[in-house]
């Protein structure tokens, strides 16, 4: 999936916000207006695992992972499953998704960079504006995860499917490795998962 510059790398986490150097840009209708149906879609946040067994499985393997970060187990499973959910149904891999929020924000959902970039996985105000609504709080697990995954799937079209730019883009640094080897050393170093298939959520 991913290409071959990208090296595997130990990653010590420091909860630093990276995705504040993203770039407004102007979208087309057709773009604008798939992004916005995905933010307000209101489903709520569920496991999408094929075999619900799976998927019990992986909540408790990613708990017991997550288990320092996160002490209360209520509050860890509850935003596991909307990790899982959002990823899925923007056609992402969580794993992938856990490995971003792991470099962006440490997993705090207050986390706020100087330049505004805010909550899980450091999501820029300025979309909002594009894609959403002022009345959409990023500082929301459930709302963040959503613009989060929303924003990534976008840039992995744009790419073509290449994560390492995909990954750039989102960190406002395409082109260069060392933000891709960062989300894919968290990804592969702690949330590497081989147990069975998810499904994608229906739309």
């Amino acid at each position: 999936m991913f290409k071959h510059y990208f090296l595997l790398i130990s990653l010590v986490c420091c909860g630093l916000a990276h995705a504040g150097a993203q770039k407004e840009e102007q979208l087309s209708s057709a773009v604008q207006t798939s992004m916005q149906r995905s933010i307000n879609d209101g489903q709520s946040a569920r496991l999408v695992f094929a075999n619900p067994n799976d998927g019990e499985a992986w909540l408790a393997a990613m708990s017991a992972r997550l288990a320092k970060r996160i002490p209360d187990e209520f509050i860890r499973r509850t935003l596991l499953t909307a990790i899982h959910y959002e990823a899925s149904r923007a056609g992402l891999d969580p794993q992938l998704v856990l490995g971003l929020i792991h470099v962006e924000s440490g997993f705090n959902r207050y986390a706020f960079s100087v330049v505004g970039a805010r909550g899980l996985m450091q999501v820029m105000p300025f979309w909002q504006r594009s894609i959403g609504s002022s009345g959409h709080n990023l500082f929301d697990m459930n709302t963040n995860l959503r613009y989060g995954c929303t924003i990534l799937r976008h840039y992995l079209n744009i790419e073509n499917g290449d994560y390492f730019r995909a990954l750039g883009r989102y960190n406002g640094s395409l082109g260069r490795a060392e933000y891709p080897n960062l989300v894919y050393g968290a990804w592969k170093n702690y949330y590497a998962y081989a147990g069975g298939d998810t499904k994608l959520a229906e739309k």
